[in-house]
């Protein structure tokens, strides 16, 4: 009965998932094309960008303590509910044509800050609702839901729609967000028992936590880089594929749908690429090919062909890293720490997006679009070096080692 009602639960918050980020994908191929259709500055475009990170550096922090302290399913709840606030907001502007930069930045601040509780919200409940020996095919059914939804099916959509109407894919993410809200509400998860603690005091022992052991410590870094880098070339992607490559508003959506191809065609084997090759080769592997895709992007020439099938292997690759990535932090931090550790790895490790959103729009403007993948990849080669060094085979054996001993104690 207990596995059953596992399987219950999952299956629903899948069914969630894949609501809320056919809302997320909707609104992230519409609003850089929005903010383009307003500005081709590239440090207004870069803005967005900005805006549409920062909660990750001021939230996230805040929100592992609440993740610990009420129900998950309670706080997924209410990230649903921000999600349909913006989503509308956005909608009735677009309809009624009154658009404009600073209604963009508001917006995707207002996206992210519901990203931040929902996406958090959802890896505290995977440990929950599935065994320890499915974590990374489950965290890779969920990259591919996030992926495919977000890249794949709503960015081609959203080049359609936006051809209607401005509002109309605001119309349809609402939808979605409404429909996410509504699933939601019947999940139930475990209840929480209060810390009685200053709210600070638990925020700086997740922070420990995560700092303190050394595998996690050492993904962090690895992904803060990651993230400055990847922040760097998507907030420019759009001028590089509408000013280099020359594509329209459908081209770009077809461009963003090639990220999800990799992505899709990976979860299929990537479990048992993690199975047979083990954590540390696995990441390895997927940080050390962002180096040279990021490579390929800056010196290939302007043929969207070959440019969509780097995207293909560029995500592939990721999807590999990020499997191995989540299930870390899920099977070496405790259950009762997890939401901080989560967040407060996203805050350190995502916190640096809106740098890294800002320094690509002023390498491009200062140099040229191509020269932001140049950093990149330098950027992605520093991260590599921490992996090599410090996630290897002798590393992952030592954390089970200390996990085996932590849970003979208690």
């Amino acid at each position: 009965m207990a596995d059953s009602g596992k399987n219950t639960r999952w299956s629903r918050l899948q069914a969630v998932a894949v609501s809320g980020s056919s809302a997320d994908g909707l609104l992230l191929a519409a609003v850089p094309l929005l903010a383009v259709s307003i500005t081709t500055d590239p440090r207004e475009v870069s803005l967005v960008n900005v805006a549409g990170q920062s909660p990750w550096l001021l939230f996230s922090l805040f929100a592992g303590v609440l993740i610990d302290r009420v129900r998950r399913t309670t706080v997924l709840a209410w990230a649903y509910a921000v999600q349909v606030g913006a989503t509308l907001v956005l909608a009735i502007a677009g309809s009624a044509h009154l658009l404009s930069l600073p209604m963009l930045l508001v917006v995707a601040f207002a996206m992210t800050t519901a990203q931040v509780l929902s996406e958090s919200s959802i890896g505290t409940l995977l440990p929950e609702f599935v065994e320890p020996g499915r974590l990374a095919a489950a965290n890779a059914r969920l990259q591919v839901i996030e992926g495919g939804l977000v890249q794949f099916v709503a960015p081609p959509a959203t080049g359609f729609l936006l051809a209607l109407s401005a509002g109309a894919p605001a119309w349809i993410a609402c939808l979605c967000a409404a429909a996410a809200f509504a699933l939601t509400r019947g999940l139930r998860s475990a209840p929480i028992t209060p810390s009685e603690a200053h709210p600070l005091r638990d925020i700086a022992a997740g922070l420990k936590y995560l700092v303190g052991t050394p595998l996690l410590r050492a993904i962090t870094v690895t992904v803060a880089l990651g993230s400055f880098a990847a922040s760097a070339d998507n907030s420019m992607f759009v001028l590089y594929a509408t000013q280099v490559l020359h594509t329209g508003p459908v081209g770009y959506g077809v461009l963003l749908a090639c990220l999800a191809v990799g992505w899709v065609a990976a979860s299929f084997v990537v479990d048992r690429v993690v199975k047979r090759l083990g954590y540390a080769w696995s990441m390895r592997i997927g940080q050390t090919s962002a180096v040279v895709f990021d490579v390929l992007i800056a010196i290939l020439p302007p043929w969207p062909v070959a440019i969509g099938a780097v995207l293909i292997l560029t995500t592939a690759f990721a999807l590999l890293w990020n499997v191995c990535s989540q299930s870390s932090r899920q099977l070496y931090t405790p259950s009762t720490l997890l939401g901080r550790v989560l967040t407060s790895h996203r805050a350190l490790a995502w916190g640096l997006t809106p740098l890294g959103a800002l320094a690509g729009g002023l390498v491009a403007a200062h140099w040229h679009l191509r020269t932001v993948w140049i950093m990149g990849a330098a950027i992605h080669l520093a991260g590599a070096l921490v992996v090599w060094r410090y996630l290897s085979p002798t590393a992952f054996r030592q954390a089970d080692a200390d996990l085996k001993d932590t849970a003979g104690q208690h």
